[in-house]
């Protein structure tokens, strides 16, 4: 056990819990029994509130310890992280301009009551409300990865039920504050954790290669360790021919994803007004050079010798626990219960987001969609708590449960599922060409090839044979029995090929239906409304209201 990185740990884990509590009182409206105000704090956070919500968001514990943690065990493809963020920030710019605009007008909270006002149909709100509390859930279970990969190297985890003890403890206080705070207490405890990460990774990238003889002898020991040890072509400390379509598919595509998980748009959506978002897609490429320097810590736990816990449930080694165990073996036992509690805090401010995003879309969407039409906002506001609860916990039984290496896999699986909401979510602010029901046999035909696609992929470190990962082998790509690939050994993302599909049916569907002049729903949402600005009046009239 070790005591200094645990009492420094939790005495920081006490002052956030005291912050979460504090935050239902913090810019409260008349009242939190309304989902405008639990689930999205009064839709009035400004410039610095949202900057630290989205980037605690986005940026999370599982990004600090499994980030690093490729680029220790398979090198360069790791570092497809830092383009992908570094191109998201345009692409989702004017998109989310026009998500908030819209949704500003109508009340919307989630994405998927913009699709049921958008084309009049219950059937495809529920298909993306269903798809976004799918991907979400594994993506809640992956920040309990990281925050167990501390307790594990603190000494607190154990095996069985009491194993997780400090797991269950830490995330039903998560669960008491949320439930109080709703939105609030994640947006203030951001600010908290994104200070201690920045303090954490900034000391990291200028002490640790001073102590260990500079980058140019970190990289030159990963190259060694790579090219003397590594079973796999693929990787190393550059990337090859078989792996860099896989790295710029894997990059877009999970740029193109990451705005559509609902938990992305719930920190956007609680903004205030149209220039927030724009000051923040400008700021929060800040979080990706953190990023950058945060993956090169891969090569410096290589450098440091460092050497993953080995998980005695499986009896492999946990990869996930490299950055905590080379913070405790290079760093005071002081600033390693900081960094620890930093990424611990990590994993607490995202999970809330999520359950509160993954609870609107079960309260909006289904909820009162389908049983109970007549809810008041009160009982609306009830019902999304208690769905928090449901979905946190949920969540602690995946890690207890089922091996985290399946949570991780799960995860890439979430990327492939939410990509395919991306012409209903996104396409359609620019268009209502296609159909509706083109756009319902797109999403299945995407769901059904992503998920075929990534059964056959295995993963022999982990002993599977099936949904291993997101990387195809191209000869492995099939077109109803046919291999247009065969014998290729480039690698390719999955959800990137599965949109391709979504979006080739949708196209032909709707092109049939439209020829036959099949009427397309009902649209709710005039094109004058997407372009709404700080000046339109409607704007002023919801926000009051």
């Amino acid at each position: 056990m070790q005591w200094t990185e645990l009492i420094i740990f939790a005495l920081l884990f006490v002052v956030v819990t005291v912050l979460g509590f504090v935050a239902a009182r913090w810019q409260r409206g008349s009242t939190l029994d309304h989902l405008d105000e639990w689930g999205l704090g009064g839709r009035k956070f400004g410039s610095w509130i949202t900057w630290f919500l989205v980037g605690g968001d986005l940026y999370t514990a599982y990004t600090f310890v499994a980030v690093p943690a490729l680029v220790f065990s398979a090198g360069a493809t790791g570092f497809f992280a830092l383009p992908y963020t570094v191109i998201l920030y345009p692409i989702v710019f004017l998109p989310l301009l026009r998500m908030w605009s819209v949704s500003r007008v109508h009340g919307y909270v989630t994405p998927a009551d913009y699709v049921r006002g958008r084309y009049g149909s219950q059937l495809l709100a529920l298909l993306v409300a269903v798809t976004g509390i799918v991907a979400t859930m594994p993506y809640i279970a992956l920040q309990l990865v990281g925050l167990e990969a501390v307790l594990r190297t603190i000494g607190l985890n154990g095996s069985g039920i009491l194993g997780h003890l400090p797991l269950l403890i830490a995330f039903i206080v998560l669960a008491v504050y949320t439930y109080q705070s709703g939105l609030r207490a994640p947006a203030l405890i951001a600010f908290v954790k994104d200070i201690l990460i920045y303090i954490v990774i900034l000391v990291a990238v200028f002490y640790l290669p001073a102590k260990l003889g500079g980058w140019g002898h970190i990289v030159d020991t990963a190259k060694a360790k790579f090219d003397a040890t590594t079973t796999n072509p693929n990787d190393g400390i550059l990337l090859n021919s078989n792996n860099q379509l896989q790295y710029a598919t894997l990059a877009l595509g999970s740029a193109l994803a990451l705005f559509l998980y609902p938990h992305s748009l719930t920190g956007a959506l609680a903004s205030r007004g149209r220039n927030v978002i724009k000051r923040n897609m400008v700021a929060l490429p800040a979080y990706s050079l953190l990023l950058g320097l945060l993956a090169l810590l891969g090569f410096v736990a290589i450098s440091a010798a460092a050497k993953p816990i080995v998980n005695q449930a499986t009896g492999r080694a946990d990869s996930n626990t490299i950055i905590p165990v080379l913070f405790d073996q290079q760093f005071p036992s002081w600033f390693a219960g900081i960094a620890f509690a930093a990424i611990g805090i990590g994993a607490l401010v995202p999970a809330a987001i999520m359950s509160i995003a993954a609870a609107n879309l079960w309260t909006r969407n289904i909820y009162k969609e389908f049983f109970r039409r007549d809810a008041s906002p009160a009982q609306e506001a009830k019902q999304a708590k208690l769905a928090s609860l449901v979905v946190k916990f949920g969540a602690v039984l995946f890690i207890i449960l089922i091996d985290p290496q399946f949570s991780i896999d799960l995860q890439l699986i979430g990327g492939v599922i939410i990509l395919q909401t991306l012409p209903a979510v996104a396409i359609s602010l620019y268009t209502r060409w296609f159909h509706v029901w083109g756009l319902v046999a797109g999403w299945v035909a995407g769901m059904a090839w992503g998920f075929a696609m990534l059964y056959v992929i295995p993963n022999p470190a982990a002993n599977k044979a099936h949904f291993g990962g997101s990387a195809l082998a191209l000869d492995k790509l099939s077109l109803f029995g046919w291999h247009p690939f065969s014998g290729s050994t480039v690698q390719i993302y999955v959800g990137f090929v599965a949109l391709i599909g979504n979006l080739v049916v949708a196209a032909v569907v709707t092109w049939i239906l439209r020829a036959r002049k099949v009427p397309n729903g009902l649209d709710k949402t005039q094109n004058s409304d997407y372009h709404a600005d700080e000046g339109d009046p409607r704007l002023k009239e919801v926000a009051v209201h």
